[in-house]
């Protein structure tokens, strides 16, 4: 199933952040950890909140997938992508259920000048979202 999963999560990707298609993902109790925010955000609407807002922003013509880890039902996704000029290396942590849904997300970011590119774009992105 791990390798269909993270076929599904590619095809997400690639599908330009379809809300339907996140949400198909999700699982109801699914949790977020933010680089930047402190604590978890738990629950499947805040969860597709932060990643769809993470697909408008982060998810540009210039994200890629450079590694990928695979160990049953747990994928470390290392990625590139730039973002007003600042290039932004992350990791997606992602843990899937046995009914084949996200459970837990983490992304992972580097360097400081790129958290901070995406704290500031995820902000905006959420509140026009929330508008």
């Amino acid at each position: 199933m791990s390798r269909e999963n993270l076929a599904r999560w590619h095809a997400y990707m690639e599908g330009g952040g379809d809300p339907a298609a996140l949400a198909d993902l999700l699982a109801e109790d699914a949790v977020f950890h933010s680089p930047v925010v402190h604590t978890p955000q738990v629950g499947k609407p805040v969860v597709m909140a932060y990643l769809l807002a993470a697909s408008q922003t982060l998810g540009n013509d210039s994200f890629h997938y450079v590694r990928e880890l695979v160990d049953g039902e747990e994928m470390m996704l290392e990625f590139v992508t730039v973002m007003d000029g600042i290039t932004v290396n992350g990791v997606d942590i992602i843990r899937w259920n046995d009914a084949g849904k996200i459970i837990d997300f983490k992304v992972m970011i580097r360097p400081l000048k790129a958290i901070n590119k995406v704290w500031e774009m995820m902000a905006a992105e959420l509140e026009r979202a929330r508008a």
